[in-house]
């Protein structure tokens, strides 16, 4: 008996090992493949529904240029009207047949409802949801004065999507549409001075990951995490305004 331990012993993490390896290869060949699908035949969104949250600015606005690009209808949420305002002209100068704006804060669990309703009502449906409105906090944990200043970062980019997808989610299934969730590479690479919003992050991307699952295949769901991007927030004239105990409002 105690050869028979002693050999599995040795024989068990080896296998172990190439089966892990193995279904991480069939994994990233499924992924390729589906990429690749996808730039051959691309997703028609021509007259689609495409509600963006934090769309006023930064990568929300960007977002809103390229579906705009290829037709879609667009439903613009911010807090900030006036800068939103601009991205609508400029979505509609790009070709989107219709674009309505929407003024929320999507920490706000009745603006969350209002905004999908208002989507709703507005266009009849909803194809595309893009939780992107996030904010963030510079600075040392242990130099916060206040931990409950840093409550409204989970409040808005954890339950901020949560909510959104929440009241969203039988629109998207009658649709068989799709959650887009724009995460950041702190989920998985953590720096300092960012520890709460990579919290709030890497717990927004557990929460999708297993939506992923629960709500395959009707409604698709894509997570983003991206890296440093370039808007104005990442800019040595931004960051030089700002005192660490401040927050970085992106939405």
């Amino acid at each position: 008996m105690d050869s028979i331990h002693k050999f599995l012993n040795i024989v068990f993490p080896i296998v172990s090992f190439f089966l892990f390896i193995y279904v991480l290869l069939v994994l990233a060949l499924y992924r390729v493949l589906r990429h690749c699908i996808g730039f051959v035949f691309p997703e028609n969104l021509a007259g689609k529904v495409v509600l963006i949250t934090g769309a006023s600015a930064g990568i929300g606005e960007q977002l809103a240029y390229e579906y705009a690009k290829h037709g879609a209808r667009l439903a613009l949420v911010a807090r900030r009207v006036e800068l939103l305002s601009v991205v609508a002209g400029r979505a509609k100068e790009l070709e989107s047949p219709e674009v309505i704006m929407i003024k929320a804060d999507v920490s706000k669990i009745d603006d969350c409802k209002r905004f999908v309703e208002e989507t709703v009502r507005t266009f009849g449906d909803l194809d595309c949801l893009i939780n992107n409105a996030a904010v963030g906090v510079i600075g040392l944990f242990e130099d916060q004065e206040s931990i409950t200043d840093l409550t409204s970062v989970m409040d808005v980019n954890f339950w901020g999507s949560v909510n959104a997808t929440h009241f969203a989610l039988p629109h998207l299934r009658k649709s068989k549409g799709r959650i887009v969730v724009i995460s950041s590479r702190g989920v998985w690479f953590n720096t300092p001075q960012v520890s709460v919003y990579n919290a709030s992050k890497a717990a927004q991307q557990s929460f999708f990951e297993t939506l992923r699952l629960e709500l395959a295949p009707d409604i698709g769901v894509s997570i983003m995490t991206l890296g440093l991007v370039n808007t104005y927030l990442s800019t040595h004239e931004y960051l030089s305004k700002v005192n660490y105990y401040r927050s970085m409002n992106v939405y």
